[in-house]
Protein backbone atom coordinates (compact mmCIF):
# COMPACT_ATOMS: atom_id res chain seq x y z
CA UNK A 1 0.00 0.00 0.00
CA UNK A 2 1.49 3.30 -1.17
CA UNK A 3 0.07 6.46 0.37
CA UNK A 4 0.11 9.82 -1.39
CA UNK A 5 0.74 11.32 2.01
CA UNK A 6 0.18 15.01 1.26
CA UNK A 7 -3.07 14.19 -0.51
CA UNK A 8 -4.24 12.43 2.64
CA UNK A 9 -3.11 14.99 5.21
CA UNK A 10 -4.64 17.82 3.19
CA UNK A 11 -7.91 15.88 3.13
CA UNK A 12 -7.62 15.22 6.87
CA UNK A 13 -6.98 18.90 7.57
CA UNK A 14 -10.02 20.07 5.65
CA UNK A 15 -12.22 17.16 6.71
CA UNK A 16 -11.56 17.01 10.47
CA UNK A 17 -12.86 19.99 12.49
CA UNK A 18 -10.26 22.54 13.57
CA UNK A 19 -11.68 22.21 17.06
CA UNK A 20 -9.55 19.05 17.32
CA UNK A 21 -6.52 20.41 19.17
CA UNK A 22 -3.71 19.34 21.47
CA UNK A 23 -3.93 19.81 25.26
CA UNK A 24 -2.18 23.16 24.66
CA UNK A 25 -4.70 24.22 22.03
CA UNK A 26 -2.50 23.60 18.97
CA UNK A 27 -4.11 22.19 15.81
CA UNK A 28 -3.77 18.42 15.39
CA UNK A 29 -6.71 17.68 13.08
CA UNK A 30 -4.41 16.70 10.19
CA UNK A 31 -2.28 14.48 12.44
CA UNK A 32 -5.23 12.68 13.94
CA UNK A 33 -7.07 12.49 10.64
CA UNK A 34 -4.09 10.91 8.90
CA UNK A 35 -3.71 8.34 11.69
CA UNK A 36 -7.41 7.52 11.40
CA UNK A 37 -7.03 7.12 7.62
CA UNK A 38 -4.06 4.78 8.04
CA UNK A 39 -5.92 2.77 10.67
CA UNK A 40 -8.95 2.40 8.42
CA UNK A 41 -6.99 1.48 5.30
CA UNK A 42 -4.78 -1.02 7.11
CA UNK A 43 -7.81 -2.50 8.84
CA UNK A 44 -9.77 -2.84 5.59
CA UNK A 45 -6.98 -4.09 3.31
CA UNK A 46 -4.40 -5.75 5.60
CA UNK A 47 -1.34 -4.77 3.54
CA UNK A 48 1.94 -6.55 4.24
CA UNK A 49 3.91 -3.44 3.24
CA UNK A 50 3.15 0.27 3.63
CA UNK A 51 4.94 3.42 2.51
CA UNK A 52 4.07 7.04 3.17
CA UNK A 53 5.33 8.56 -0.08
CA UNK A 54 6.58 12.11 0.34
CA UNK A 55 6.91 15.24 -1.77
CA UNK A 56 10.55 16.19 -1.36
CA UNK A 57 9.81 18.74 -4.07
CA UNK A 58 6.13 19.34 -4.81
CA UNK A 59 6.99 21.40 -7.95
CA UNK A 60 10.27 20.06 -9.37
CA UNK A 61 12.31 22.61 -11.29
CA UNK A 62 12.81 20.23 -14.20
CA UNK A 63 9.04 20.08 -14.71
CA UNK A 64 8.74 23.88 -14.39
CA UNK A 65 11.55 24.33 -16.93
CA UNK A 66 9.52 22.29 -19.39
CA UNK A 67 6.16 23.89 -18.57
CA UNK A 68 6.34 27.13 -16.52
CA UNK A 69 2.60 27.05 -15.75
CA UNK A 70 2.98 23.76 -13.87
CA UNK A 71 1.37 24.28 -10.44
CA UNK A 72 2.24 27.99 -10.72
CA UNK A 73 -1.07 29.03 -9.16
CA UNK A 74 -0.11 27.29 -5.89
CA UNK A 75 3.20 29.13 -5.42
CA UNK A 76 3.38 31.74 -2.66
CA UNK A 77 7.15 32.22 -2.79
CA UNK A 78 9.78 31.26 -5.34
CA UNK A 79 13.04 30.04 -3.80
CA UNK A 80 16.27 29.82 -5.80
CA UNK A 81 18.01 26.49 -5.34
CA UNK A 82 15.26 25.03 -3.14
CA UNK A 83 11.65 23.95 -3.64
CA UNK A 84 9.22 26.84 -4.07
CA UNK A 85 6.93 27.50 -1.12
CA UNK A 86 3.49 26.00 -1.67
CA UNK A 87 0.27 27.63 -0.54
CA UNK A 88 -0.47 25.66 2.61
CA UNK A 89 -2.67 26.91 5.48
CA UNK A 90 -0.49 27.79 8.48
CA UNK A 91 -2.46 25.50 10.84
CA UNK A 92 -1.62 22.61 8.52
CA UNK A 93 2.01 23.57 7.92
CA UNK A 94 2.83 23.38 11.62
CA UNK A 95 1.43 19.84 11.79
CA UNK A 96 3.65 18.36 9.07
CA UNK A 97 6.71 17.96 11.35
CA UNK A 98 4.49 16.29 13.94
CA UNK A 99 3.21 13.87 11.29
CA UNK A 100 6.79 12.94 10.44
CA UNK A 101 7.68 12.39 14.10
CA UNK A 102 4.65 10.17 14.65
CA UNK A 103 5.32 8.09 11.53
CA UNK A 104 8.95 7.66 12.58
CA UNK A 105 7.96 6.52 16.07
CA UNK A 106 5.51 4.03 14.56
CA UNK A 107 8.16 2.73 12.18
CA UNK A 108 6.09 3.40 9.05
CA UNK A 109 8.42 4.06 6.12
CA UNK A 110 8.46 7.59 4.74
CA UNK A 111 9.93 7.56 1.23
CA UNK A 112 10.90 10.59 -0.83
CA UNK A 113 13.46 11.54 -3.46
CA UNK A 114 15.23 14.87 -3.83
CA UNK A 115 13.89 16.80 -6.80
CA UNK A 116 10.82 14.61 -7.22
CA UNK A 117 7.19 14.45 -6.16
CA UNK A 118 5.45 11.71 -4.21
CA UNK A 119 3.80 10.67 -7.50
CA UNK A 120 7.23 9.73 -8.86
CA UNK A 121 8.09 7.77 -5.72
CA UNK A 122 4.77 5.95 -6.02
CA UNK A 123 5.38 5.27 -9.70
CA UNK A 124 8.78 3.78 -8.95
CA UNK A 125 7.60 1.62 -6.06
CA UNK A 126 4.51 0.43 -7.95
CA UNK A 127 6.51 -0.62 -11.00
CA UNK A 128 7.76 -4.21 -10.85
CA UNK A 129 6.78 -4.39 -7.19
CA UNK A 130 6.50 -8.16 -7.29
CA UNK A 131 3.20 -8.06 -5.40
CA UNK A 132 -0.23 -6.44 -5.73
CA UNK A 133 -0.15 -2.68 -5.10
CA UNK A 134 -2.81 -0.31 -3.82
CA UNK A 135 -2.07 3.38 -4.40
CA UNK A 136 -4.08 5.63 -2.09
CA UNK A 137 -4.59 9.12 -3.51
CA UNK A 138 -7.06 11.80 -4.48
CA UNK A 139 -4.92 12.65 -7.52
CA UNK A 140 -6.19 11.54 -10.93
CA UNK A 141 -2.68 11.71 -12.39
CA UNK A 142 -1.91 8.35 -10.81
CA UNK A 143 -4.58 6.57 -12.87
CA UNK A 144 -1.78 6.10 -15.41
CA UNK A 145 -0.29 3.48 -13.06
CA UNK A 146 -3.39 1.28 -12.96
CA UNK A 147 -2.68 -2.13 -14.45
CA UNK A 148 -4.85 -5.15 -13.74
CA UNK A 149 -2.25 -7.50 -15.18
CA UNK A 150 0.36 -6.27 -12.70
CA UNK A 151 -2.09 -6.01 -9.81
CA UNK A 152 -1.81 -2.22 -9.50
CA UNK A 153 -4.96 -0.31 -8.64
CA UNK A 154 -5.75 3.09 -7.18
CA UNK A 155 -7.90 3.62 -4.10
CA UNK A 156 -9.28 6.99 -5.16
CA UNK A 157 -10.20 9.19 -2.21
CA UNK A 158 -11.76 12.20 -3.96
CA UNK A 159 -15.07 11.54 -2.18
CA UNK A 160 -13.36 10.72 1.09
CA UNK A 161 -11.30 7.86 2.47
CA UNK A 162 -14.42 6.19 3.81
CA UNK A 163 -16.08 6.42 0.38
CA UNK A 164 -13.08 5.71 -1.80
CA UNK A 165 -13.38 3.99 -5.16
CA UNK A 166 -11.28 1.07 -6.35
CA UNK A 167 -9.86 2.15 -9.68
CA UNK A 168 -9.13 -0.71 -12.08
CA UNK A 169 -8.72 -0.98 -15.87
CA UNK A 170 -12.48 -1.34 -16.22
CA UNK A 171 -13.15 1.69 -14.00
CA UNK A 172 -10.85 3.96 -16.05
CA UNK A 173 -12.36 2.78 -19.34
CA UNK A 174 -15.86 3.27 -17.97
CA UNK A 175 -15.11 6.76 -16.69
CA UNK A 176 -12.91 8.19 -19.46
CA UNK A 177 -13.17 5.80 -22.44
CA UNK A 178 -9.40 5.31 -22.46
CA UNK A 179 -7.11 2.62 -21.09
CA UNK A 180 -4.98 3.44 -18.04
CA UNK A 181 -1.94 3.19 -20.32
CA UNK A 182 -3.46 6.03 -22.35
CA UNK A 183 -4.38 8.17 -19.37
CA UNK A 184 -1.23 10.34 -19.35
CA UNK A 185 -1.76 11.20 -23.04
CA UNK A 186 -5.43 11.82 -22.32
CA UNK A 187 -4.58 14.22 -19.47
CA UNK A 188 -2.02 15.98 -21.67
CA UNK A 189 -4.61 16.61 -24.37
CA UNK A 190 -7.46 17.52 -22.02
CA UNK A 191 -5.38 19.51 -19.56
CA UNK A 192 -5.83 19.83 -15.82
CA UNK A 193 -6.33 23.23 -14.22
CA UNK A 194 -5.46 21.89 -10.76
CA UNK A 195 -1.90 21.29 -12.00
CA UNK A 196 -1.66 24.32 -14.27
CA UNK A 197 -1.77 22.04 -17.30
CA UNK A 198 -3.46 24.00 -20.11
CA UNK A 199 -4.15 21.14 -22.48
CA UNK A 200 -4.83 21.60 -26.17
CA UNK A 201 -7.17 24.54 -26.74
CA UNK A 202 -10.58 23.32 -27.80
CA UNK A 203 -9.91 19.67 -26.95
CA UNK A 204 -11.98 18.36 -24.05
CA UNK A 205 -12.43 14.91 -22.59
CA UNK A 206 -14.62 13.53 -25.37
CA UNK A 207 -12.38 14.70 -28.19
CA UNK A 208 -9.23 13.55 -26.38
CA UNK A 209 -10.73 10.12 -25.78
CA UNK A 210 -11.95 9.77 -29.37
CA UNK A 211 -8.52 10.70 -30.75
CA UNK A 212 -6.79 8.14 -28.55
CA UNK A 213 -9.39 5.50 -29.32
CA UNK A 214 -8.74 6.02 -33.03
CA UNK A 215 -4.97 6.45 -33.06
CA UNK A 216 -3.77 4.74 -29.88
CA UNK A 217 -1.38 7.28 -28.41
CA UNK A 218 -0.35 10.92 -28.58
CA UNK A 219 2.53 10.34 -30.97
CA UNK A 220 0.16 8.72 -33.45
CA UNK A 221 -2.35 11.55 -33.04
CA UNK A 222 0.38 14.09 -33.79
CA UNK A 223 1.55 12.06 -36.75
CA UNK A 224 -1.98 12.03 -38.16
CA UNK A 225 -2.22 15.80 -37.69
CA UNK A 226 1.03 16.24 -39.63
CA UNK A 227 0.01 13.86 -42.41
CA UNK A 228 -1.97 15.68 -45.09
CA UNK A 229 -3.34 12.35 -46.32
CA UNK A 230 -4.69 11.19 -42.96
CA UNK A 231 -8.40 11.12 -42.28
CA UNK A 232 -8.15 13.40 -39.24
CA UNK A 233 -10.81 16.11 -39.49
CA UNK A 234 -9.66 19.70 -40.15
CA UNK A 235 -10.66 21.12 -36.73
CA UNK A 236 -8.75 18.69 -34.48
CA UNK A 237 -5.89 18.66 -36.99
CA UNK A 238 -5.52 22.42 -36.67
CA UNK A 239 -5.80 22.33 -32.86
CA UNK A 240 -3.15 19.63 -32.51
CA UNK A 241 -0.77 21.39 -34.86
CA UNK A 242 -1.23 24.76 -33.16
CA UNK A 243 -0.41 23.15 -29.80
CA UNK A 244 2.89 21.71 -31.06
CA UNK A 245 5.09 23.62 -28.61
CA UNK A 246 2.97 22.50 -25.66
CA UNK A 247 2.79 18.90 -26.88
CA UNK A 248 6.58 18.79 -27.27
CA UNK A 249 7.05 19.14 -23.50
CA UNK A 250 3.82 18.29 -21.67
CA UNK A 251 4.10 14.49 -21.91
CA UNK A 252 7.34 14.58 -19.90
CA UNK A 253 5.65 16.73 -17.26
CA UNK A 254 2.57 14.52 -16.97
CA UNK A 255 4.30 11.15 -17.03
CA UNK A 256 5.06 9.73 -13.59
CA UNK A 257 8.70 8.76 -13.18
CA UNK A 258 9.06 5.03 -12.63
CA UNK A 259 12.79 4.44 -12.28
CA UNK A 260 14.08 6.49 -9.34
CA UNK A 261 16.93 5.15 -7.23
CA UNK A 262 15.24 4.97 -3.84
CA UNK A 263 17.85 2.81 -2.19
CA UNK A 264 17.01 -0.12 0.04
CA UNK A 265 14.07 0.80 2.25
CA UNK A 266 12.17 -1.71 4.35
CA UNK A 267 8.48 -1.13 3.66
CA UNK A 268 7.25 -3.99 5.85
CA UNK A 269 4.22 -2.90 7.83
CA UNK A 270 5.24 -2.60 11.49
CA UNK A 271 3.10 -4.61 13.87
CA UNK A 272 4.27 -2.67 16.91
CA UNK A 273 5.76 0.85 17.11
CA UNK A 274 9.47 1.10 16.33
CA UNK A 275 9.82 3.31 19.40
CA UNK A 276 6.90 2.77 21.76
CA UNK A 277 8.22 5.27 24.29
CA UNK A 278 8.49 8.02 21.68
CA UNK A 279 5.04 7.20 20.30
CA UNK A 280 3.45 7.28 23.75
CA UNK A 281 5.16 10.60 24.50
CA UNK A 282 3.92 12.08 21.22
CA UNK A 283 0.44 10.76 21.89
CA UNK A 284 0.39 12.47 25.29
CA UNK A 285 2.07 15.70 24.10
CA UNK A 286 -0.30 16.18 21.16
CA UNK A 287 -3.41 14.59 22.58
CA UNK A 288 -3.71 11.95 19.86
CA UNK A 289 -5.98 9.84 22.06
CA UNK A 290 -8.33 7.49 20.21
CA UNK A 291 -6.55 8.07 16.88
CA UNK A 292 -3.36 6.62 18.39
CA UNK A 293 -5.35 3.70 19.83
CA UNK A 294 -6.95 2.96 16.47
CA UNK A 295 -3.69 2.94 14.52
CA UNK A 296 -2.03 0.68 17.10
CA UNK A 297 -4.97 -1.74 16.94
CA UNK A 298 -4.87 -1.76 13.14
CA UNK A 299 -1.12 -2.40 13.00
CA UNK A 300 -1.42 -5.19 15.53
CA UNK A 301 -4.03 -6.87 13.36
Amino acid sequence: MLLDTASLYFRAFFGVPDSVTSPRGEPVNAVRGLLDFIARLVGDYSPTHLACCWDEDWRPQWRVDLLPSYKAHRVVEEVTGDPDVEEVPDPLQVQVPVILEVLEALGIAVVGAAGYEADDVIGTLATDAGMPVDVVTGDRDLFQLVDDASGVRVLYTARGVGRHEQVTDEWVVGKYSVLPSQYADFATLRGDSSDGLPGVAGVGEKTAASLLLRYGDLDAVRAAAADADSELAPAPRRKIREAAAYLDVAPQVVAVVRDLDLGATDLTLPRTPADRGAFDALTERWGLGSSADRVLAALGG
